[in-house]
């Protein structure tokens, strides 16, 4: 039986500790990180992601500014407040929480934010700083799953790391991750040939791939450590509905040596990551140390 990886616990502990840093910087500098937060629309998961953002935020001892614009707000708008906020100097993480309407090109909001007010890690600079292990922001999800991992299993180096999904936001970053950790990396993904048989030669699994379940027991290497991002909302028999990973829970937890449950695996870790990089904007934009 395979042990759970707390995400609930971890993220705690995580918090916590961002705290006690963030008072370190507002005693000794007095500087308080700010995060503003940007939501365009009534989108009801996003409205519920970005209180909780703004709960955890405080609770952190940072500054939480919530922007919430219509749903018809213009993409010159939006453009324009993201341009007020680069120029505030209390704000130093920016997040514009997507997806966007359609008629807004998330792109070119994500590019317009100032790099060292960016705390997604998704602005086309901190992607290429990731992707040559040049330090930069790196994306909170992936980086939240690479802390378990190493939390966990301590040195990653030499071992066999397969992701199962190819995104932007997950897949990809995380073979970068896991790349400068010195491990062997494949990405998988709809295209991969004998993509069970792929699986079951890695050390480390981490499923980034949106579909509910997809990863059965049988396709775990007995004793790996598997990271499941995804969440899932499926309906059961009687109607209700439950959250699911992209693995299959039930099977895999006999197989794998250890496993993030869904929920409460690598959900939790996103925000701590997006407080923790909030942080590390906050110091980079004073030019000050990060308290150890």
């Amino acid at each position: 039986m395979a042990t759970i990886i707390d995400g609930k616990a971890f993220s705690a502990n995580l918090r916590s500790d961002i705290a006690r840093k963030v008072d370190i910087i507002k005693r000794e500098h007095s500087i308080t990180p700010g995060l503003a937060v940007v939501l365009v629309g009534e989108d009801p998961a996003s409205q519920v992601y970005v209180r909780s953002k703004g709960k955890q935020t405080q609770e952190a001892g940072m500054n939480s500014y919530e922007h919430k614009l219509d749903v018809n707000t213009s993409q010159s708008d939006l453009l324009a407040l993201i341009d007020e906020l680069n120029n505030d100097p209390d704000v130093h993480g920016i997040l514009v929480q997507l997806p966007l309407p359609g008629h807004i090109d998330e792109e070119a909001v994500i590019n317009s934010i100032a790099v060292g007010k960016d705390v997604d890690g998704f602005h086309l600079s901190n992607v290429g700083l990731l992707s040559i292990g040049a330090g930069g922001i790196v994306p909170c999800t992936p980086l939240g799953s690479l802390m378990m991992l190493k939390d966990h299993l301590g040195d990653l180096s030499g071992k066999k790391a397969i992701i199962v999904g190819r995104s932007n936001i997950v897949g990809k970053p995380m073979a970068a991750l896991l790349l400068k950790e010195s491990c062997t990396v494949t990405i998988a993904h709809s295209r991969t040939r004998d993509l069970p048989g792929e699986c079951r030669q890695a050390d480390i699994l981490v499923a980034a791939v949106g579909r509910p379940e997809m990863v059965k027991g049988d396709w775990i290497k007995p004793g790996a450590t598997v990271i499941d991002v995804g969440i899932n909302r499926i309906e059961k028999e009687d109607g209700s509905t439950k959250l699911v990973g992209d693995v299959e829970f039930s099977t895999a937890v006999e197989v794998a040596g250890a496993i993030t449950p869904v929920p409460g695996g690598v959900g939790p870790m996103t925000i701590a990551c997006l407080l923790h990089n909030t942080l590390q904007q906050a110091c980079r934009l004073n030019d000050i140390e990060v308290p150890e």
